[in-house]
């Protein structure tokens, strides 16, 4: 029997042997180059010394100042909470936006739903630069938005709204580009919601808000956890919409990283800012495997 259960294991390991090489060279390597490049030194034109130095985790925080004291620089804690604000608010947005979106979607026939499922995934079969430059058409000046405000007599021709570059177009990209990874997760939710707790809860005199409250919020809530992750964590590292909606002029921590690499050659200093990214995002998956393990001990009582 031991024989037989050795054999059993060997063979498990064997038959995992190719995952564990996949995520090792396409995963766990990319990782560990990206932490080495980290704690080296900086190279003037690009690349790096293989010293070891924690200048790149101390420029996050600190810089050097004409007389080579070190001093307290906070660009970079402004990056990050510009960063951290635009993701929450884009991420609250799209539970705005999401969740009755997904209700409706739950609510209605397979053929419909099957239809409405398909509009949502559309924008998916479309390249994301693409779709963000449309936004530039839309809020650029003398856009979309613009012209339909000067045919209605709302704006001046000679005025502008001056939505382009702001904070507000990247947080309308962002919107945009991640909506549908909040509408699916909370509709997987819903779409399993027993329709009878509803027509209970109706029959006992309960109101919309009570049901949306008690009922409706409790049962699509691993849906709004797993929306939020998806649609906060890309939206924390996003660079695309910073750039082409920002204009360069409002960093995200996405396009910090990209520029470190491409053009300041602060490679050191992009992978600790990469880095950083990645022990966030970790900590964010680790609050929600708690969140969803209590979820789970709540669900058993009940």
């Amino acid at each position: 029997m031991n024989i037989q259960g050795e054999n059993k294991t060997q063979n498990r390991i064997l038959s995992l042997l190719p995952l564990w090489i996949v995520i090792g060279i396409f995963m766990i390597g990319p990782l560990l180059v990206m932490a080495t490049v980290s704690l080296m030194e900086s190279n003037v034109y690009g690349g790096v010394h293989f010293k070891f130095s924690l200048s790149g985790y101390q420029q996050i925080l600190f810089d050097t100042n004409l007389f080579d004291e070190i001093e307290f620089n906070p660009a970079y804690i402004i990056i990050i909470a510009r960063s951290f604000v635009l993701a929450l608010a884009a991420t609250f947005l799209s539970l705005l936006i999401g969740f009755p979106a997904a209700y409706y979607i739950s609510r209605q026939s397979n053929r419909v739903k099957n239809i409405l499922i398909f509009l949502v995934t559309i924008p998916f079969w479309t390249n994301l630069l693409i779709r963000t430059f449309a936004w530039i058409i839309i809020l650029g000046k003398g856009g979309v938005i613009e012209s339909s405000f000067n045919f209605l007599g709302l704006l001046d021709k000679e005025s502008s709204l001056n939505l382009m570059y702001t904070n507000t177009a990247i947080l309308i990209g962002l919107v945009y580009s991640y909506l549908p990874l909040m509408v699916l997760p909370i509709y997987a939710s819903l779409e399993k919601m027993d329709v009878r707790l509803l027509e209970a809860a109706t029959d006992l005199y309960s109101s919309r808000i009570e049901l949306i409250r008690k009922i409706i919020f409790p049962l699509s809530m691993p849906g709004i956890i797993g929306g939020s992750i998806l649609v906060f964590v890309p939206c924390l590292g996003a660079f695309i919409a910073p750039d082409l909606l920002g204009g360069g002029k409002k960093l995200l921590l996405g396009s910090l990283i990209q520029f470190q690499f491409s053009y300041a050659r602060n490679w050191p200093f992009g992978a600790a800012m990469a880095m950083f990214l990645l022990a966030l995002v970790i900590l964010i998956l680790i609050f929600n495997a708690k969140l969803n393990r209590r979820h789970r001990k709540y669900e058993a009582q009940r």
